[in-house]
């Protein structure tokens, strides 16, 4: 069970990184992202989680699947602003 739903935007905390993305599934396991990015830098932790702004972002390829590993994950934050898909 997974109290984040298909269709919700994410921010993912786990233990080595931090992904943004759109979650297109939930199994026991894993947690299968759309439109991903590896955030390698937050910036201002709080101030990012609230706006948006990371100050370091790698996005997955356009159209690729993500999957994350549910055992990595600490904390997983639905989030109401677009997700980041630029590199900076």
């Amino acid at each position: 069970m997974s109290f984040i739903k298909p269709g919700a935007k994410v921010f993912i905390r786990t233990v080595t990184m931090f992904h943004t993305g759109l979650v297109v599934a939930i199994s026991d396991d894993e947690i299968l992202l759309e439109s991903a990015a590896w955030i390698a830098d937050t910036g201002r932790f709080a101030n990012s989680l609230l706006n948006g702004v990371f100050s370091e972002v790698e996005p997955f390829p356009e159209g690729s699947k993500v999957v994350v590993n549910r055992k990595s994950v600490i904390d997983m934050l639905e989030v109401d602003f677009a997700l980041p898909t630029t590199q900076q």
